[in-house]
């Protein structure tokens, strides 16, 4: 779950620059740390693809009922004798084993769209959704809400929901991105917050891992908005924050990626509420959000830096989401923040796809 701002990896390419087919290498054979001979990804069909003539109009808005708010709440599709669950922490975070989502019904992916509202992050375990297909897996998503074309980053040819996240040894832009003279690279994150409409219950499988690192760190928005004191509460009522994609398109152009959409700024509150559970969770993030709306920038600066601090200090709000063959990681967007840990040997391969619904737009 590595930042969409930076999984801009050079790939399979259409109408590319000189500086993108000169990098797309990756698909040729590798050597890991052992030796062994590298065939290339598991699953070719998702390798990364851009094509630079691909342009798109502006995400349009729409009416959308969150599929949480029809769910049953005692959850009896999804939470059946066979269903085994381990909750990571009080606040976020929970492993879910013996049901499969690809086969759940209409009904039981309501009640999934509950228990990740209310959880926040489930961990699905020993999945095939990696196995079902390109249709079936969008239709899945599509349940949830309209998919988001992420305007930079490598997709699928001819499925541009998918959004893919791949490193490999001859590619890594998630440095590039943050920057090279940073002393750690985590970077809090809530996905492509600066469209109008923000994604809610999103979808991320695993395909390529690496033997031992390349976790993700989760964590709870909702909770960082509790542990604050309630005059500091009120000083945060009312606030708007405006989320950029000017430095995601930036950046793109600058590495000769595409960038499909013109890149927009938007102004949402800095503390939502969840449209299900009714929680109100912190709205800000270090990857997208730039100012506070009425405020002088050094003004801005100073509150945002504490609440980064802040979300960024809370260890015991924090989880960390593991992967193995067959996990899939299904999380709410909305009240959750996440950060990639690229702290994987680059002779290995990190290769993932994320399904990304958008939601309601964001109201206080």
């Amino acid at each position: 779950m590595a930042p969409s701002v930076a999984e801009l990896q050079p790939a399979t390419v259409e109408g590319v620059t000189k500086n993108i087919a000169k990098l797309a290498v990756s698909a040729v054979p590798n050597a890991s740390l052992e030796g062994k001979k590298d065939d290339g990804p598991s699953y070719p069909f998702y390798y990364p693809y851009y094509d630079l003539t691909e342009k798109w109009g502006p995400t349009e808005e729409f009416d959308i009922v969150d599929a949480g708010l029809r769910a049953d709440p005692a959850k009896p599709n999804l939470l059946t004798a066979d269903t085994r669950i381990r909750h990571l922490s009080p606040y976020l975070g929970t492993e879910v084993e013996g049901v499969q989502i690809s086969q759940l019904s209409s009904a039981g992916l309501d009640e999934l769209a509950l228990l990740t509202a209310e959880r926040k992050v489930l961990v699905f375990r020993d999945q095939d959704f990696k196995d079902i297909g390109a249709e079936r897996q969008i239709e899945i998503a599509r349940h949830f809400g309209p998919i988001q074309k992420h305007p930079t980053s490598g997709n699928v040819k001819g499925h541009p929901e998918f959004h893919v996240v791949y490193r490999d040894p001859g590619h890594d832009r998630f440095k590039e991105y943050l920057g090279g003279d940073r002393t750690n690279h985590t970077s809090w994150h809530s996905d492509v917050s600066y469209e109008k409409q923000p994604p809610g219950t999103t979808f991320f499988f695993i395909l390529d891992q690496p033997e031992t690192g390349g976790d993700t760190l989760f964590a709870s928005q909702v909770e960082a908005y509790n542990r604050l004191s309630d005059e500091f509460k009120k000083r945060l009522d009312g606030l708007k924050a405006v989320h950029s994609a000017v430095h995601q398109a930036e950046f793109s152009q600058r590495i000769g990626g595409p960038v499909r959409r013109e890149p927009i700024e938007t102004e949402h509150p800095l503390v939502r509420v969840h449209p299900v559970t009714g929680e109100k969770a912190l709205y800000i993030n270090q990857g997208f959000t730039r100012r506070i709306v009425g405020f002088k920038q050094e003004e801005s600066d100073f509150l945002l830096k504490f609440l980064y601090d802040h979300i960024a200090k809370g260890a015991d709000f924090h989880i960390r989401a593991s992967y193995k063959p067959g996990t899939v990681v299904v999380w709410d967007n909305r009240v959750t923040v996440h950060s990639a840990t690229p702290d994987f040997s680059p002779t290995f391969r990190r290769h993932a796809v994320r399904l990304t619904p958008q939601a309601e737009r964001p109201t206080a």
